[in-house]
């Protein structure tokens, strides 16, 4: 029988433990739920009306595809470097390091953009610029992060549950009003989904609407990075990720359709402000009240909660690399705790960095750095897909395949890679979202090339 690689343990054998899989499953949640939910939605519904609804069940074919995948691998190699450490094992020291970073660099800018949002509604809530609101917040969760494992699981997990609480209520409330059963409301059922036609923008403005949400669930890799520090990794990641599979398909599938069956869709826009947000709107159908500061806390709960669970999940990426030589040793520093201090601190840095950068705004550089984002995740998605396909046989041939195993091997895989294909060839076509397959180009031959670089400095050095 094969020995594993070396990359499966390396990286894991100092971290604490603690977690439990009803941790790893809202770090999950609280990392995929952000604004894009309460605020984003309103975009793909006005390209694609209800056939957005498409759009969504498309990429959460995705989700699921590449989730059974990566949770198959994590459950039979549990690490922090997940994905990247899988991609080294199945393609060599370029792939682990290009996607370590790439995923380290992409997290870093959506918590910019999520800190950027929360610190604007919290700035005028008190009065004040929204530097200052960053500024703690950012210091809060650096306390959350350097402590052990343990608590900053227990705190995600309340944080998340929050707005998975206005999420269930959010549905329960929209289903009454879908059949009438509030007192001054009436039967709506499909008159909205319908009345225009399922598709009122044909099949251009349902690729337009599946643009806008392709990466709507994107975030839920975090669980496989966070099972390295559960006490059952095999068992929290078969629970977890088929949990958070589902739920988020619940949330979002079932948000969607009560949003287009109670408002018409050429009424939904993108909302820039928690007014203007379709939940928001369908809550004040119901006469609740004070629902615009409801939503709004709603916001800045989930956009914290996200930032909160990406701090972890790039410290614990760098970590990772610093134990592979993929990044300076001092990062791969543990506390009494168990905590990877100094990639926690770096991760923080470049966080409040990332909002600065945002109030800052130089011409075409943020607008560069944020198209990247999107692109950056397929070509994780590609990289999970690739190393699934490539690892799998290993995985069967050295028994360490779990209870946790992706059939159809290597069709799933196939099918996925080929739904990326399609998503690429969409963006390629749509003006708008060329951007973003330049930007990630560019960015991703950055980090392949470093990849060389820092290998040949490491092996000059007798590293």
């Amino acid at each position: 029988m094969e020995n594993p690689p070396s990359t499966t343990t390396t990286a894991t054998k100092s971290l604490g433990k603690g977690l439990k899989t009803r941790h790893l499953t809202m770090m999950g949640l609280g990392s995929s739920i952000g604004a894009g939910l309460f605020l984003g939605t309103g975009v793909g519904i006005q390209a694609a009306g209800p056939a957005v609804i498409l759009g969504y069940i498309f990429a959460g074919i995705i989700v699921v595809l590449f989730m059974e995948m990566l949770g198959e691998m994590a459950a039979a190699r549990p690490t922090s470097g997940s994905f990247s450490v899988y991609a080294e094992q199945a393609f060599g020291h370029w792939a682990g390091f290009s996607s370590g970073w790439l995923y380290w660099f992409m997290l870093t800018m959506v918590m910019g953009a999520e800190m950027t949002g929360a610190a604007a509604i919290m700035g005028e809530w008190f009065g004040v610029a929204p530097w200052i609101p960053a500024l703690i917040s950012v210091a809060i969760f650096a306390v959350i992060n350097l402590a052990h494992v343990k608590g900053f699981g227990e705190f995600e997990f309340w944080f998340a549950l929050i707005k998975v609480a206005v999420i269930i209520l959010f549905l329960i409330v929209g289903v009454l009003l879908v059949f009438g059963l509030l007192p001054g409301t009436e039967y709506v059922g499909m008159r909205n989904i319908l009345g225009n036609g399922f598709m009122p923008n044909g099949f251009a403005g349902v690729a337009t609407g599946l643009l806008a949400v392709a990466f709507a669930f994107g975030g839920v890799e975090i669980i496989t990075i966070a099972a390295a520090e559960s006490e059952d990794p095999a068992s929290s990641i078969s629970t977890a990720v088929r949990s958070v599979i589902w739920r988020i398909s619940l949330f979002y599938l079932g948000s969607v359709l009560v949003i287009i069956a109670l408002l018409p869709f050429e009424s939904i826009t993108g909302a820039s402000n928690a007014a203007e947000s379709p939940f928001t709107i369908i809550l004040g159908l119901a006469n609740i009240p004070y629902v615009v500061g409801f939503m709004e806390a709603t916001i800045v709960l989930s956009l914290l909660s996200a930032f909160n669970a990406q701090i972890y999940g790039t410290s614990r990426l760098i970590f990772s690399l610093a134990e592979r030589g993929n990044a300076p040793r001092i990062l791969g520093v543990i506390s009494k705790q168990g905590v990877p201090m100094n990639a926690v601190i770096l991760s923080m840095f470049f966080a409040f960095g990332s909002v600065g950068l945002q109030f800052w705004n130089p011409p075409g550089l943020l607008t560069f750095l944020l198209n990247a984002v999107g692109g950056c995740l397929i070509v994780l998605w590609v990289m999970i897909a690739a190393s699934w396909m490539k690892l799998h046989p290993e995985l069967v041939r050295n028994n360490e395949i779990t209870k946790v195993r992706m059939l159809g091997h290597p069709w799933s895989a196939i099918i996925c890679l080929a739904m990326l294909a399609t998503l690429v060839g969409l963006m390629l076509i749509d003006e708008s979202a060329r951007g973003q397959i330049w930007s990630v180009a560019i960015i991703f031959a950055l980090t392949v090339l470093a990849s060389f670089i820092t290998k040949k400095s490491s092996a000059s050095k007798g590293l």
